[in-house]
Parts: C-alpha cells; sequence; structure tokens
C-alpha cells in the first residue's frame, strides 16, 4: 500500500525553496520515490495532481478516459495493460488529475496522454506508454502519434514512466507550458523523444533529471525557446548510429533557451549538447565517454539554486542509478 498512500499524501507540497534533506544510503533510495515533486513542478504553488479526490482503478479504455476528463479531482491506477483504440488515438487528461501504474504492470498500448492548453495539475507517474510507431515512418512525418503532448499547461510532474516506440515524439512539451519537472523516466527504442518549444516565446521553466535515454536518435531533449532549462544526472547511452552528421544528437538549447546541465553521463553519444549562437549553455560535472562532435558552452544562463534546492549525485554513478531507479517501480502506485 506504500505507493497509494504517499498517492494520498501529494498535498503537501512545498510553494518555494524546500531544504535539502541530510542523507544516508537508506534515504537516499526512498528519495527516487518521493511523492513530493521537485523542481520547477514544485513552484508556484506546486503539483498536487489529483490528491482529495476519489482513487480508482482502470482496467479498460473507457474507465480511464472517463475518469482522465472528467471535471472533478481523481487519482487514477492503471492495472495491467490497455490497448487503445483506433489506433493511435488520444486519451484526453484535464486538470487536477494523477495517473499511477500499480506496480510496474501499467500500461498504456498504442495511445496518446494528451493534455489541452489551459489544463494544469497534472501528474503522471510509473506508466507505460508504447507502440504506436508507424511502420516505415521513422521521421514521424505521417501521424502525430505522442506518448505524451502538452500544450500551453501548467504544474505536471512526469515521473518514472518508460516511453518507447511511438509514432512521433516521446513527449511534446510545446506552446508555452510552464511549471514542468521530467524525472526517473525511461526514453527508448525511438527518433524524437523529448521536444520542447513551438512557440516564439521564451516562457517555459522545465526540470529534467535521472532519465534515461537509450536507444534514441535527437531530442534528448530539444529545447527551444525555453526560459529556464535544469538537466541534471541524465543517462544518455546507445544512441541510434545512422549516420546523420546533424540530427543525431543529445541535448540542444536552441532559440534563447537558458540551458543548465549538471553531472550527467554520456557514452557512446554523438554531439552530446550543444546550443545555437543566440542561446545559452552552462555545463558542469558531466562525463563524456566514446562520444564525438559539438560540446558547447557559452554565456552564463542562471542559477538553479535560485529557484529550489536540489542535490546532484556524482556523475560516475549516474548509468547504474538510473538504470535502477527509472522507469516503472513495482512498489510504485500499490
Amino acid at each position: 500500500m506504500l505507493g497509494l498512500v504517499a498517492a494520498l499524501s501529494l498535498g503537501a507540497i512545498g510553494q518555494a525553496k524546500a531544504a535539502t534533506p541530510v542523507s544516508t544510503p537508506t534515504s537516499m533510495n526512498a528519495d527516487r520515490f518521493s511523492d513530493v515533486p521537485h523542481g520547477f513542478a514544485s513552484l508556484a504553488g506546486g503539483t498536487t495532481g489529483g490528491a482529495g479526490g476519489k482513487v480508482v482503478t482502470v482496467t479498460d479504455q473507457a474507465s480511464l478516459a472517463k475518469y482522465a476528463a472528467a471535471e472533478e479531482p481523481y487519482i487514477i491506477r492503471v492495472s495491467g495493460s490497455i490497448a487503445v483504440e483506433p489506433f493511435g488515438s488520444n486519451i484526453i487528461v484535464g486538470s487536477n488529475k494523477t495517473i499511477i501504474g500499480v506496480g510496474d504492470t501499467g500500461e498504456i498500448v498504442h495511445g496518446e496522454l494528451h493534455l489541452n492548453p489551459g489544463t494544469h495539475n497534472v501528474i503522471i507517474r510509473n506508466l507505460t506508454i508504447r507502440d504506436s510507431y508507424v511502420e516505415g515512418d521513422w521521421d514521424g512525418k505521417t501521424q502525430d502519434f505522442d506518448a505524451i503532448q502538452m500544450d500551453t499547461v501548467d504544474h505536471v510532474w512526469i515521473d518514472h514512466n518508460r516511453l518507447t516506440h511511438m509514432g512521433d515524439g516521446l513527449i511534446d512539451l510545446r506552446k508555452d507550458s510552464q511549471y514542468i519537472t521530467v524525472s526517473y523516466n525511461v526514453f527508448s527504442n525511438h527518433n524524437k523523444a523529448f521536444g520542447i518549444g513551438w512557440t516564439p516565446n521564451v516562457i517555459t521553466q522545465v526540470t529534467i533529471d535521472h532519465n534515461w535515454f537509450t536507444g534514441t536518435k535527437q531530442r534528448n531533449p530539444s529545447a527551444d525557446n525555453c526560459a529556464y532549462a535544469h538537466l541534471y544526472n541524465n543517462y544518455l547511452s546507445a544512441q541510434v548510429a545512422d549516420g546523420d552528421p546533424v540530427w543525431t544528437y543529445g541535448n540542444w538549447s536552441r532559440g534563447h533557451t537558458k540551458m543548465v546541465i549538471e553531472n550527467s553521463y554520456y557514452d557512446g553519444v554523438q554531439h552530446p549538447y550543444q546550443a545555437d549562437a543566440t542561446a545559452e549553455l552552462v555545463q558542469r560535472g558531466s562525463i563524456l565517454r566514446n562520444t564525438t562532435g559539438r560540446t558547447d558552452e557559452w554565456g552564463t544562463a542562471f542559477d538553479p539554486r535560485d529557484f529550489y534546492d536540489y542535490r546532484l549525485d556524482p556523475a560516475a554513478a549516474v548509468p547504474a542509478l538510473v538504470k535502477r531507479f527509472a522507469g516503472p517501480q513495482p512498489r510504485m502506485g500499490r
């Protein structure tokens, strides 16, 4: 019952910087499963999802769609695999929702979680979202079948999910979305993993930490016109090696983005991190292994600790930590 009890306690959210706890190995591992959002999703009132709403368990598409789009708050437990029809269809997620997989069994297959403009206060955790890939369309040009797509939303936490083999992007974070944290997810077997932008405005604030990008080609992430993009303790490995000299890359600070990268690990990556001339990128403490191409650093970007406190893991420990803790976990959502 640990995960469910914790999910019901999501109302205890700090609105600004929280004190960094004194950590022992046991408490550090417990922190990997914390039900309190961190990073930018913790600011400006915090992100509580469906806290205070009814807890429901769903096993089919109709029930998931009903509760996800409802007006009132819900904590929605996804048990087992839900195959979405027609292939590639959207499940609309409304405001004040928590969608969490039960253990490591919760799956959404052939469908997308879609947050429309104006949606706020959403938590998506412990799910596998997979397999809307359109055969022969590696570039994702024929359909807009993402795993998670968000347009002009605020206060969203995406945590401990496995996103793989979809028809376009794994996460598309678009059009002036704000106060977003993406943590402990596995992005795999895909071309365009995680895109941020689709706007001329420089508004979005996003924290991206402890994610594993493996078997992906580009957008790991691509961050265009982000006011603040904080990336730390991410692991990029087994990048798709297709000989593309430009569009196979790791992190890209685009447009007028201010990006800070800390203590990440890049293994076998072409262009590990790069920045447009108009953008800024500060990198510190990361490890590069068997990498080639661009490692741009210019500008001063920003200091993440001006916004929130956080604890960095050593870069050398990141592969083992992320392999162990990223993606759906058996102990969560119970």
